[in-house]
């Protein structure tokens, strides 16, 4: 590991916006915050450009960026410091365990920004709009609470849209590409550096927000699996 990684592992410890695998925290986080404000999540979220914009733009709300590198959450987390930003905190975990992390209804929103597509057929559990994510995210996300996510992998964009449609959940809006679009949000409008990259390459930015139902999620994955042998029938 290089040494500045090391210097960044070592000093979120001592940062107070920054919690590491801790323990207890479900259901507190109203207590974390010293307020009763909505919580925005923002998953694998690298840097936190998310977390640190939204934090910026909507002070009556607590954000959390959630990751596993701490090098990287080192960057949102120290930013977020210095411009005394006390409603945006960083959460080290592996995000297949986030609902030990929060209680049932504890979240209002989610932000997937630019995740790993794990475009291999062999990962697509690893996807983060996999069903058995978006069963973790229905426990801890309050009723009709948001997800939204923003990708520029083709793939990932129809795979979810396949999702949405097969299990029941509530689409709000779809974009091809969000850019072309006449009127874009301020939120939308926030780039993370991987994003500004690939803009910088032409590629479209794809966007979907959808919420889930009233009803459990099923947990037979099989025909979902089955559907995506040939991940061809649902590439652009």
């Amino acid at each position: 590991m290089g040494q500045k990684k090391l210097q960044r592992f070592e000093a979120i410890k001592s940062f107070p916006n920054v919690l590491q695998y801790p323990k207890d925290v479900s259901g507190t986080w109203g207590t974390f915050f010293k307020n009763a404000h909505p919580i925005t999540l923002e998953l694998a979220c690298g840097k936190g450009e998310y977390t640190v914009a939204l934090a910026r733009m909507y002070p009556d709300r607590n954000f959390i960026g959630v990751d596993l590198k701490g090098n990287r959450l080192y960057v949102g987390a120290k930013t977020s410091i210095k411009e005394r930003l006390d409603n945006a905190a960083f959460l080290r975990i592996q995000i297949g365990h986030i609902n030990e992390y929060f209680a049932t209804g504890e979240v209002s929103e989610i932000w997937i920004t630019f995740p790993d597509p794990q475009l291999r057929t062999s990962k697509a559990k690893k996807r983060l709009t996999h069903p058995r994510f978006l069963r973790m995210f229905q426990q801890i996300l309050k009723p009709k609470g948001l997800i939204h996510l923003k990708t520029d992998s083709p793939d990932l964009f129809n795979f979810t849209k396949l999702v949405i449609d097969k299990y029941g959940l509530i689409l709000h809006r779809a974009s091809d590409d969000i850019y072309l679009e006449e009127e874009v949000t301020a939120e939308l409008n926030i780039k993370t550096h991987y994003e500004a990259l690939d803009i910088a390459q032409s590629r479209k930015i794809h966007y979907l927000q959808f919420s889930m139902p009233d009803f459990p999620l099923q947990t037979d994955d099989t025909a979902l699996h089955e559907m995506i042998k040939n991940e061809n029938e649902f590439k652009v």
